[in-house]
């Protein structure tokens, strides 16, 4: 009996696999049809996705200023923060908001003296030290990102200023989020009615609906949470509202 060429033998085989797949997700489809024929419900999920642009920024920054006494460390803050909000007016930013000012007692040990036993410290000396926060809320999210952009310039002035990166804000998620969700069940409908058509079904009414989480995510991002994301880290968002609904057949 002659054998099969290797290649016309891996052909052969090759043709079997495919064979066999066909046969085995035609199955599977039979069943599920055969389950959505059976059935008295179905429960699907819909869902509907905006990509939205933040309107609102919020920004912060810190003066800190220290000294050996509380009213030189006062007036150094407040000459600090004078100039500060110049570079601010300047830059176009004026709703800022000074938060109370913190202040901190530290004790400072000098460097033992020669001639110390060991273990005997220097009499500490008290210094203070005296910060503020800045915060700015606005819709002008440019103006904003511009001025952060160049707050080294203080820095270069000798002020010891620090920010923290913007945040980012959509500011419509509340009245936007019904709207969502009805878009969301009527996704949720179609989609049972595309798959339960294929069993020879149609729907009847809505059993029950549950609002999924509401995601606010950074754009074409796929993080999500259980309880719903909140990103305020990136200006360009992604937000997704989510219904899982139970029709009745018939």
């Amino acid at each position: 009996m002659s054998t099969l060429p290797k290649p016309h033998l891996l052909g052969l085989l090759a043709g079997l696999f495919m064979a066999s797949g066909l046969v085995v997700s035609t199955t599977l489809l039979t069943r599920t049809w055969l389950k959505v024929a059976d059935a008295e419900s179905i429960t699907v999920t819909g869902s509907s996705r905006r990509n939205v642009s933040s309107d609102l920024v919020v920004w912060r920054g810190s003066l800190t200023v220290e000294s050996p006494t509380l009213m030189a460390a006062q007036a150094l803050l407040s000459q600090q923060e004078s100039v500060t909000r110049g570079f601010l007016t300047t830059q176009g930013v004026t709703n800022t908001h000074f938060h109370p000012i913190a202040i901190q007692r530290i004790q400072v040990r000098g460097a033992k003296q020669s001639g110390e036993a060991e273990g005997e410290a220097e009499n500490p000396t008290t210094r203070f030290r005296l910060s503020r926060t800045i915060e700015v809320r606005s819709g002008d999210i440019d103006t904003v990102l511009s001025m952060d952009a160049k707050t080294s310039q203080l820095v270069n002035q000798g002020i010891e200023f620090t920010a923290t990166p913007p945040e980012f804000v959509w500011t419509k998620a509340g009245e936007a989020k019904i709207e969502m969700l009805a878009d969301a069940a009527r996704d949720a409908r179609a989609r049972a009615e595309q798959i339960v058509s294929q069993g020879g079904r149609s729907i009847s009414r809505m059993r029950s609906a549950k609002m999924g989480v509401f995601q606010v995510t950074p754009l074409y991002s796929t993080q999500n949470t259980w309880d719903g994301m909140n990103d305020t880290t990136s200006r360009e968002k992604t937000v997704t509202a989510v219904v899982n609904a139970s029709y009745a057949l018939k």
